[in-house]
C-alpha cells in the first residue's frame, strides 16, 4: 500500500474517535492501521517501526499516544504477566495466544471458546471486559 493511502487510513481512524491528527499521531496510526490489517504491538515494537519508517517519534510519545488511542477506544490493551502491555487494533471481544518463547501475541479462534459463567462482580462494580490469554510454548 502506498504511504499516502496509509496516512489517509490513519487519519480516518483517528477521526472516527474524534482525535486530532497531529503529525505524531498520524505517523503512529498509519503504522497501526494503514494497511487495513489488525496487529498486536508493544510500545517498543511500535517505536522500532517508527524509526524504520523514518518518522521521528520518541518512545515516550509512542507510550502516550498508545494510551490516548486506548482511552479513545481505538485500541484494546492486553496485559501479559501483569506488566507487559500489548495493544490490539481489533477491539472486539476475542481470546489470544501468547507464545512464551518469543513473546508474540496473536488472535486465537473465538468460536471454540466457551465461558460458562463468571463470578459476580463485587458490590458497586461491574465487569467491563474479560481478557482470555492462552499461554503456549513449543513442545519439546
Amino acid at each position: 500500500m502506498h504511504q499516502s493511502q496509509a496516512k489517509e487510513m490513519g487519519a480516518r481512524w483517528l477521526e472516527s474517535a474524534g482525535l486530532r491528527p497531529t503529525k505524531q499521531r498520524l505517523a503512529i496510526a498509519s503504522l497501526l492501521v494503514g494497511d487495513g490489517c489488525h496487529r498486536h504491538v508493544t510500545a517498543e515494537s511500535l517505536y522500532d517501526a517508527t524509526l524504520a519508517s523514518g518518522d521521528r517519534v520518541s518512545l515516550a510519545t509512542v507510550y502516550n499516544t498508545l494510551r490516548s488511542f486506548s482511552d479513545a477506544g481505538l485500541l484494546r490493551e492486553i496485559l501479559v504477566n501483569g506488566t507487559k502491555g500489548y495493544f490490539d487494533t481489533n477491539t472486539t471481544n476475542h481470546p489470544h495466544f501468547f507464545w512464551e518463547d518469543s513473546g508474540k501475541l496473536e488472535d486465537a479462534p473465538k468460536d471454540d471458546l466457551e465461558i460458562a459463567a463468571l463470578p459476580a462482580a463485587p458490590k458497586g462494580a461491574e465487569i467491563s471486559k474479560v481478557d482470555v490469554v492462552i499461554r503456549l510454548r513449543a513442545k519439546g
